[in-house]
């Protein structure tokens, strides 16, 4: 007797062509629910509908389609217990050697703009997850499929075993099939506690050489069925990818996304940009980004908000860079790069979006907040000096606020010409990151711009970037000395802006 397939898929990508490959060269008996089963008949392969198989029509529209001894029985039999064989021929039940099945589209549902409660239940997957977790309890006697990528997998694993699936083929199936109805469960709790209860869940993508120390274990994680992110990433060349890259990486991510309309460029090195810059090409932006600190970018990470040029793949092989991102790589580029064959290149179509939160671990617990992601809006902003901005340094205000976002606290960040030329990270005071900031600046704070992540409490900082030759300062404000800063800024013929909004990052 031919074997049995059952086959009932919400994302029918790579339905047809493993169908067909089932049918024809592993002489398979399909059964199949649905719109899975009018996808097949259309495509003009065999297919008996559940409702026939069963004798049990679809009912309660739609929700009740698999329940049914003859799939469960099917799936549940042991093939070793001699009384399960009997339930099955008693029964009239053949046993099913494949289940294909994935889920409905629960979190694309509750992704959308505007869904009802209603609207989402009824994207609550009840047969199908029980079909998963059946098959994967029974491994041991069939092959349970969840995803389209495993598709090729399976049939090549039957053309190399005589038609057969290994028991470990079977088992590591078998664990993406219950990780699959766990990652499932975990976003239809999470929707209904409303924030009640927070579940985070992972699929291990690869172990990594270790964490930010060679003494730390690491792995890296996918969450969710479809890979986003940098796991949808492709990696064009170089070597794997380490824990700290792939920090560094989300970094450079978040500063890019601040940047679409102008071709952008930014450097990190240890979370933070020692070189962001705009620029008339996505060359020029590199170029500036790079100028802005060229010691530091040694050993960096370049993100880059347009595809890589061959003008900007020359310039990107004359250092030593760890990794390189950006939203595609032309050709002849590529083929620059390749001389660089140690250097990561990755291409990120989407390189906006990003996490929806934050979490962070403590002990006995962990904190969570939505992300960063405020839009900078400078209708808001308060000019509170005498002095007001033109379009010019209105532009320079806001690219400097733009890159200060993303610097640990306390940040002061100086810019000119839309290039950084000095940043402060993450010291104890205020005063200390506004001199390295200054210092590194140089001469070329003469007529530059400063921006803080947060407010001064003195005017100290005011005065001492005024002494270099700052001529503009975007701050958030909300200090109860707010008063003094602004008259030393009027005092010294400065120009300084509220934003109303902080950005402390640690």
């Amino acid at each position: 007797m031919a074997r049995l397939a059952l086959l009932s898929v919400s994302n029918k990508t790579g339905l047809i062509d493993l169908a067909r490959s089932l049918v024809e060269e592993f002489d398979f008996d399909l059964i199949s629910s649905g719109g899975t089963a009018q996808a097949l008949k259309d495509a003009g392969l065999p297919v008996t509908k559940v409702a026939d198989y069963t004798g049990s029509p679809e009912i309660l529209g739609g929700r009740v389609k698999t329940l049914h001894p003859r799939i469960h029985g099917g799936i549940l039999a042991r093939r070793d217990v001699s009384q399960d064989i009997t339930d099955l021929e008693n029964n009239q039940i053949r046993p099913i050697d494949l289940v294909v099945v994935n889920l409905y589209p629960f979190e694309e549902t509750i992704a959308k703009p505007g869904v009802t409660l209603a609207e989402a239940v009824e994207q609550i997957d009840i047969g199908g997850p029980a079909m998963l977790r059946a098959s994967s309890k029974n491994f041991a006697h069939l092959t349970v499929l969840c995803n389209p990528a495993q598709y090729s997998e399976y049939l090549e694993e039957l053309r190399q075993n005589n038609g057969e699936a290994s028991l470990e083929f079977r088992q590591k199936a078998a664990l993406k099939g219950f990780l699959h109805t766990a990652s499932y469960d975990q976003a239809i709790a999470s929707y209904l506690a409303e924030g009640q209860q927070y579940t985070l869940s992972g699929t291990q993508l690869q172990s990594l050489r270790y964490g930010e120390n060679p003494h730390q274990p690491a792995a890296w994680y996918q969450t969710g069925i479809t890979p986003t992110g940098w796991t949808a990433a492709t990696k064009l060349q170089g070597k794997e990818l380490s824990y700290n890259n792939l920090v560094d990486l989300e970094a450079a991510r978040r500063i890019i996304a601040e940047f679409t309309d102008t071709p952008a460029a930014t450097i990190i090195k240890h979370t933070n940009p020692c070189g962001t810059a705009l620029g008339s090409t996505i060359s020029e932006a590199y170029q500036k980004a790079f100028n802005a600190d060229s010691t530091s970018a040694f050993g960096g990470i370049v993100a880059l908000n347009r595809p890589i040029d061959a003008a900007t793949a020359s310039e990107l092989t004359k250092t030593f860079l760890e990794c390189v991102v950006a939203p595609s790589c032309e050709a002849e580029a590529q083929e620059i790069l390749a001389k660089k064959s140690n250097v990561r290149v990755l291409t990120l179509a989407d390189l906006s979006s990003g996490p929806k939160d934050t979490v962070k671990a403590i002990a006995g617990g962990f904190l969570v907040q939505t992300s960063d992601d405020i839009i900078a809006d400078t209708s808001q902003w308060q000019v509170v000096t005498e002095r007001q901005p033109t379009d010019s340094e209105l532009a320079e205000l806001l690219f400097a606020w733009k890159v200060c976002k993303h610097v640990k606290s306390n940040a002061i960040v100086v810019t000119s010409d839309r290039t950084t030329l000095g940043v402060g990270a993450g010291q104890m005071n205020r005063v200390g990151s506004v001199k390295i900031a200054l210092e590194q600046a140089g001469e070329k704070a003469k007529g530059a711009t400063l921006a803080s992540d947060g407010f001064f409490p003195f005017d100290d900082s005011v005065k001492t970037a005024a002494a270099a030759g700052i001529t503009a300062i975007v701050q958030p404000g909300g200090s109860l000395r707010d008063k003094d800063s602004i008259i030393a800024a009027n005092e010294l013929g400065l120009l300084m802006v509220l934003t109303g909004v902080r950005h402390f990052l640690h």
